[in-house]
């Protein structure tokens, strides 16, 4: 049966107070921009999943996975983010049902008309991806991060052995500092995969496991490091490298300035009172200042292998977390910080993490050393998907940006470092 004209969206922009009205209504892309006012969240803010109209106005702030986030996508399509972020998209859809106020008129994109927007593209990455679940890569692999995390306790229990049988001498204590160093941030990643609900199928394990993991093998103590890390960090995947949307982005502007646009605007701004012109030479002191909340109870062990010596546990404690920052900070900037910053273009979901993300070479240390965040580009198209598949899609993905003339970014690992700096 054809669908009816969408004359009720007509009636719509009329009277955009009155734009939820009765459920099933017909509205255009006009429609739905005019009835989502970022400003008034609360009164109107609509969004798009599968040709489906949502008025999340009132529940966006219940919303479990963070209210920025969701609202990221208001007067926008958000199918590929919805079905990325969601592994079990028809249990959530049941959940949203309430929420559904109508749908696109029969005359409509699919996406919200834009030049910068290829109807093609999103077809073709959601074959892509119907072809990734046919192959069960985004399925949990238990024994992967099994061995991770018999490898996290091995390293800490080195780390500690070493302190304990050699002593607090120079070498014990170098060797102690690099073993623990290396165990906390492989804890990290898993913290990180954990948080992407890549380790198990039910979700609330996930959940479960990533508290633990940060209470107890990383650092923080702080009951809510873990909701912060998930919200904080999906708020990036979802719109990563977009000014005031993408929490990685949020330095002091007088001090740091990421991409070209917001350097235009400060210097339009003429905001000269801090040399942030200057930023990399500076950046390798700052990046030494990273410290996450709180401290495990294991640094309260290393008190008693050192006898309470306070000298020695200061020491220790600096010499860790000067090696954590320069490994996390550097990591976590070599796929992002050298690409396109810019303020939100609305771009298909494939498109935005491609000009916002970069790869860097594949190899057994490479992939070692940063967890297979080598692998940024396929992590951010498919967050759920455990790290040990990355490499298994990056072909398929590769096929695509050459079918769309899209450039895939990757690099050697110190070319992305220096790339930081540059």
């Amino acid at each position: 049966m054809a669908l009816q004209p969408a004359h009720e969206g007509k009636e719509a922009k009329k009277d955009p107070q009155s734009c939820a009205g009765s459920s099933m209504q017909l509205f255009t892309w006009e429609d739905i921009g005019l009835c989502t006012d970022q400003g008034h969240p609360q009164q109107k803010q609509w969004l798009v999943i599968d040709w489906k109209v949502y008025d999340i106005g009132q529940f966006y702030q219940r919303h479990p996975g963070g209210a920025q986030i969701i609202s990221y996508y208001a007067g926008q399509d958000a199918t590929d983010a919805f079905t990325a972020f969601h592994a079990n998209n028809a249990l959530v859809r049941k959940y949203i049902s309430s929420l559904l106020i109508g749908e696109l008129a029969q005359d409509q994109t699919s996406m919200e008309p834009s030049k910068n927007v290829s109807k093609l593209l999103v077809e073709d990455f959601r074959e892509l991806r119907a072809t990734i679940e046919r192959m069960g890569l985004l399925n949990p692999k238990s024994l992967f991060f099994v061995l991770i995390f018999l490898q996290i306790l091995l390293l800490e229990a080195a780390g500690w052995i070493a302190l304990w049988y050699f002593g607090t001498s120079l070498l014990p204590f170098l060797i102690s500092a690099v073993l623990l160093t290396t165990s906390l941030t492989q804890a990290g990643y898993l913290q990180h995969d954990l948080g992407h609900l890549s380790v198990f199928r039910n979700p609330k394990w996930n959940q479960v496991v990533h508290m633990f993991v940060i209470g107890q093998l990383i650092v923080s103590t702080d009951s809510g490091s873990s909701n912060w890390s998930k919200l904080t960090h999906n708020q990036h995947h979802a719109k990563p490298n977009c000014i005031c949307k993408d929490p990685d982005l949020n330095m002091h502007p007088t001090l740091f300035t990421l991409g070209k646009v917001p350097s235009v605007e400060l210097g339009m701004k003429k905001k000269k009172f801090m040399p942030y012109n200057h930023q990399h030479k500076y950046f390798f002191v700052t990046e030494y200042l990273y410290f996450p909340k709180g401290h495990s109870p294991k640094y309260e062990c290393f008190s008693g292998l050192c006898r309470h010596r306070i000298s020695d546990c200061l020491v220790f404690l600096c010499l860790h977390r000067v090696l954590e920052s320069i490994w996390f900070i550097w990591l976590l900037f070599m796929s992002h910080v050298p690409m396109n910053i810019d303020y939100d273009k609305n771009l298909d979901w494939f498109s935005t993490q491609l000009q916002a993300t970069c790869n860097v070479d594949q190899s057994l240390f490479n992939d070692w050393f940063s967890g297979h965040h080598n692998f940024q580009i396929e992590h951010h198209l498919f967050p759920t998907m455990p790290p040990c598949n990355y490499w298994k899609v990056g072909p398929l993905v590769k096929s695509l940006c050459a079918k769309h003339s899209i450039e895939y970014h990757c690099m050697p690992l110190l070319t992305a470092f220096a790339d930081v700096v540059q």
